[in-house]
């Protein structure tokens, strides 16, 4: 028989970990398009080429290329603009906003004497990969309805762990189910004490359940608000052997946050439903640290023809999360109900490790005026490991990460034109999508150009990005899985200045 506790818990230390899925993985491992504004205006086709503090991201060689030290700011404006479809229902949303996304500077020293090895870079380089921040509202009408999330949570649990003792609060056996059961137990509770679950007998040993609310149609609504970053810190080493070989490392530490707030509502008027409105809301505080490290190259060939290749490991991940929950009914008799634990889920910290990448680039020069510069990477997906490595829910998703994921490639074309202290740019990106099917993120196309001035001392520089792909989200990671399509319009604008030191 379960404990009954004495005091109300405002934490609560899982035992069973989040159901973390597909979605979690692919944001933690994917990243856009930023950096400086020459860096984007070419859609950051520098692998070969050198010479730019965003490029040391792409190929640690090139901090060795820059003649004599170097800093650098960049600061972006980004718009998110997105078309939503939800089965019957169209909406739209649009996000703005201003970001720091790159600084960084590189110490140039040049080697005295006959040494073959003639030059020596320090750099350190802060990027922001990816922005989180989100706001958006999906509408539409379903045939399938949220008492599928629960009873599939519920279906094997007995009902004594899900019915309160004497004495015993909502808030008590919820903390209760989470030390010691964990995530799943939590939800067929919330289920049941929200009457959309009833048992089909009123047997503490009974572990089958039906749903108080009837079949046909369901008009639901999904609020969604997300805010928060992934970053990189680059500290860099780079050396030039003679004049045709450039090598370099980078140390990476890597920082997530990432905070989301949901609620669906469902309304029904079907015939026979006890419950006929349903408020279901989740909130989500993320946030870990990880590493990584790159190794890479630049050859030069002639004064024309230069080459690079790098490698990138995996980030290997700290992630922490807490999250809260509620739930809210009603009947057709306005017998409203609500179920709000008020308690912090602090779930124990895991490892995820994204997987690792290749680059390789070429790029030619037209002597001083102008250049173009072509990278080739790829990332297989299906890498992506959740840890530790002996937890059940991991290996169940791991399997799931392996049999939906695969490797993709990304091919980025820019090139630049300069005339007299002016410099023209423009870039092509093209990734294809991590997933073997190509529905929940579709291949991602990007256009850049830029524009700069070369003042002596000091460059600045304008670039514009334009991506677009789809992407097709569940509602829910099971039960009620009816996805959300997005056709998604990504813009940034990026000012750059750099400067001599």
């Amino acid at each position: 028989m379960k404990r009954i506790l004495s005091l109300l818990a405002f934490f609560a230390v899982l035992s069973s970990l989040k159901a973390q899925d597909l979605n979690d993985a692919y944001r933690y491992s994917s990243s856009e398009l930023s950096g400086t504004a020459r860096f984007v205006g070419m859609s950051g086709a520098f692998g070969a080429l050198g010479g730019d503090l965003s490029a040391i991201s792409i190929n640690p060689a090139s901090s060795a290329v820059f003649l004599s030290s170097n800093a650098s700011v960049s600061l972006g404006y980004r718009s998110l603009d997105n078309s939503i479809r939800y089965n019957n229902g169209n909406s739209v949303s649009e996000d703005s906003e201003i970001d720091l996304g790159n600084i960084g500077g590189v110490f140039v020293f040049r080697s005295n004497g006959d040494s073959d090895w003639s030059k020596f870079s320090l750099g350190i380089n802060y990027n922001s990969t990816s922005l989180y921040d989100e706001n958006y509202v999906a509408r539409g009408t379903s045939s399938n309805s949220i008492d599928q999330y629960f009873l599939n949570y519920a279906d094997g649990i007995e009902l004594d762990l899900l019915q309160l003792r004497n004495d015993e609060s909502i808030s008590d056996l919820y903390s209760f189910l989470g030390e010691n059961y964990g995530f799943p137990v939590q939800q067929a509770f919330l289920g049941y004490q929200a009457y959309i679950l009833e048992a089909e007998a009123d047997d503490p040993s009974n572990t089958e359940y039906f749903s108080l609310i009837a079949p046909g149609n369901f008009d639901q609504r999904y609020n969604y608000a997300a805010t928060g970053l992934n970053g990189k810190l680059t500290f860099n080493a780079a050396t030039q052997y003679k004049d045709f070989l450039y090598l370099g490392l980078n140390l990476n530490t890597h920082f997530v946050n990432y905070e989301n707030s949901t609620e669906l509502s469902e309304f029904n008027s079907n015939s026979g439903s006890e419950t006929t409105e349903v408020y279901f809301g989740n909130n989500l505080n993320a946030n870990g640290d990880g590493f990584s490290f790159q190794l890479g190259g630049i050859a030069k060939i002639n004064e024309s023809l230069r080459l690079g290749f790098t490698y990138d490991s995996p980030v290997w991940f700290d992630i922490r999360e807490e999250t809260t929950q509620y739930i809210e009914t009603n009947s057709p008799q306005d017998e409203f109900v609500t179920v709000s634990p008020n308690i912090i889920n602090v779930y124990p910290e895991y490892r995820l490790q994204t997987p690792s990448k290749l680059t390789g680039s070429i790029a030619y020069l037209f002597g001083k005026q102008g250049l173009i510069s072509f990278d080739y990477s790829r990332k297989d997906y299906s890498n992506i490991k959740f840890k530790p490595d002996n937890d059940p829910s991991y290996q169940n998703l791991n399997m799931d990460i392996s049999n939906n994921m695969k490797a993709a490639s990304t091919y980025k074309l820019g090139g630049e034109y300069r005339i007299s202290n002016f410099s023209l740019r423009a870039g092509y990106r093209f990734e294809e999508s991590p997933f073997k099917d190509g529905s929940r993120v579709g291949d991602l196309t990007g256009y850049t150009g830029g524009i700069g001035y070369n003042f002596g001392s000091v460059n600045l520089d304008l670039a514009y990005s334009l991506t677009d792909y789809e992407e097709n989200m569940p509602i829910l990671n099971t039960g009620l899985t009816d996805p959300i399509r997005f056709d998604r319009d990504l813009s940034k604008v990026i000012l750059s200045v750099s400067f001599g030191l």
